[in-house]
C-alpha cells in the first residue's frame, strides 16, 4: 500500500528535489557532445551515427512502461530503475569510447545507448506524475516548470562539459554513468506522494512565481557564461566558481520550504507524518457523516413512499448510493483524471499526440545533428549550440506551462 507524506512543506521539498532529478533526466541532450568521438572510435559513417541518434530519441521518449508503473509502485522504485538504466547504458558506452572493450557489434552499442537514454523517461515520468498529484490545482505550472528544467539542465551539463570536464567525452560519459544515478539515489526519498498543498492561492502563486523567476535568472546566467566563454578566465578556480554559482541557483527552490519553516505562524505549518492511501481520514467528522447519511436515507425513503411502482428501480439505486453500496458510473470529463484506455477514445488525446509528434520530431532532428552542424561551420561550437538549443527549449516549455495554466483558470 502506497504511503503519503503529510504536512505543508513536503510538496515543496519534493519539487526542489525534482529539479535535481531533472538534471539527471537531461542526459539524452548530451548526445551531440560525444557523438563525434563515438563516430571516430567505432569508424561509423553518417548513416550509422544517425541510427544512434534514433536510439537516443526512442529511449528518451518511450515512457509508457514507467507511466503504468507509477500508478502501482512507489516513486522511489521507479526512480531506482531509471538510475540503474543510466548506469548500465552510459557505463557500456564509456567502455566503448575508452576502448576498454574490443569493438562491439553495432547493435550492442545501439541497445546500450537506448537503455541509457531511456533512463530519462523513467525519471521525468516519475517526477511529473508525483508533483502533479502534489499540486493538483497548478498542474500546468508544475509540468511547464519541470519540463523546462530538463532543457535548462541540459545547458548546465554542457557548461560542466566545457568547463570542469575540459571537453572530454570520456569524462562526460563517466559522469553520466556514475554521478547522475547517485543524484537520483540521493533525491528519491524526497520525491514522493504528499497530501496536496493547501496554502492560499495567493501564497501558492507567489511561490511558483519565485521559482519561475529563479530559473529564468539561471537561464540568463547560463546564456551569459556561454556566450562570453572566450573572454572568461580559464584557470581551475574560475571554472569551479562559475559552476558553483550554477549549483547555488539550482538550489533556489529550497528557499520556499526553508521560509515556511522559519515563518511557521504565517504558513500554519501542519505536522508531518505518513498515512496510507487506504486509511485516509473522512472528509466530514463522524457525527456529521452519520447525520448526512441519516438525512439522505430519510429523503430517499420519503421519495419511495410517494412515488409510483414504475420508479422503484430508481429509488433502490438512490438508497444504495446513500448507503455507499454502489456508485453511479460516469466517464471522466475534461480536466479530470483519465485511465489510459479512457484517454485513447478521446479526440484531445490524439490531438496532443499529433502536436507532440510533429513539434518534438523537428527538435530532436536538429539536436542529433548539432555536432555535424558545428563541423560544417568549421568551428568547435557544439557546446554553444547545445546551450542555445537547451535555453530555447527551456523558455518554450516554461511559457507553455504558464500560459496553459492561465487559460485553464
Amino acid at each position: 500500500m502506497v504511503q503519503v507524506k503529510t504536512g505543508t512543506r513536503p510538496p515543496w521539498v519534493g519539487l526542489a528535489a525534482a529539479v535535481w532529478v531533472q538534471l539527471a533526466a537531461a542526459n539524452p541532450y548530451t548526445f551531440p557532445l560525444y557523438s563525434g568521438t563515438l563516430k571516430t572510435v567505432l569508424g561509423y559513417d553518417q548513416q550509422r551515427l544517425t541510427l544512434m541518434g534514433v536510439a537516443n530519441d526512442i529511449g528518451e521518449n518511450f515512457g509508457i512502461i514507467p507511466g503504468f508503473l507509477c500508478s502501482w509502485l512507489p516513486s522511489w522504485i521507479v526512480l531506482g530503475v531509471g538510475a540503474l538504466l543510466c548506469f548500465v547504458g552510459y557505463g557500456a558506452v564509456w567502455l566503448v569510447v575508452t576502448k576498454t572493450v574490443i569493438r562491439p557489434p553495432f547493435w550492442v552499442v545501439w541497445i546500450a545507448l537506448l537503455l541509457g537514454s531511456n533512463s530519462s523517461a523513467w525519471l521525468i515520468t516519475t517526477v511529473l506524475v508525483t508533483n502533479m498529484k502534489n499540486f493538483p490545482h497548478s498542474r500546468g505550472t508544475v509540468s511547464g516548470l519541470l519540463k523546462g528544467y530538463v532543457g535548462l539542465c541540459a545547458a548546465v551539463l554542457a557548461q560542466l562539459y566545457s568547463g570542469i570536464l575540459d571537453k572530454s567525452p570520456a569524462n562526460l560519459l563517466i559522469l553520466l554513468a556514475l554521478c547522475l544515478p547517485l543524484v537520483c539515489l540521493l533525491m528519491m526519498y524526497f520525491v514522493r506522494p504528499c497530501t496536496p498543498a493547501t496554502e492560499d492561492d495567493e501564497l501558492q502563486h507567489g511561490h511558483f512565481l519565485f521559482t519561475q523567476i529563479a530559473c529564468v535568472i539561471l537561464a540568463l546566467y547560463l546564456l551569459g557564461t556561454t556566450t562570453l566563454d572566450d573572454f572568461l578566465p580559464k584557470n581551475s578556480t574560475s571554472k569551479y566558481a562559475i559552476f558553483g554559482i550554477t549549483v547555488f541557483l539550482l538550489l533556489s527552490p529550497l528557499v520556499i520550504p526553508i521560509k515556511m519553516t522559519i515563518f511557521k505562524n504565517v504558513y500554519k505549518i501542519q505536522p508531518e507524518g505518513l498515512v496510507s492511501l487506504g486509511k485516509l481520514s473522512p472528509l466530514l467528522p463522524p457525527d456529521l457523516t452519520q447525520t448526512y447519511l441519516a438525512n439522505s436515507l430519510s429523503l430517499a425513503q420519503t421519495y419511495y413512499d410517494d412515488s409510483s411502482d414504475d420508479e422503484d428501480d430508481d429509488v433502490d439505486m438512490l438508497l444504495a448510493v446513500g448507503e455507499g453500496a454502489v456508485s453511479r458510473n460516469r466517464r471522466p470529463r475534461r480536466g479530470e483524471d483519465f485511465e489510459f484506455h479512457e484517454a485513447l477514445v478521446k479526440a484531445d488525446f490524439w490531438l496532443l499526440f499529433i502536436a507532440y509528434f510533429i513539434g518534438v520530431g523537428s527538435g530532436v532532428t536538429v539536436l542529433n545533428n548539432l555536432a555535424q552542424i558545428a563541423y560544417a561551420a568549421k568551428n568547435d561550437g557544439t557546446t554553444i549550440l547545445l546551450c542555445l538549443f537547451s535555453l530555447g527549449n527551456f523558455f518554450g516549455r516554461l511559457a507553455g506551462g504558464a500560459i496553459s495554466e492561465h487559460l485553464v483558470k
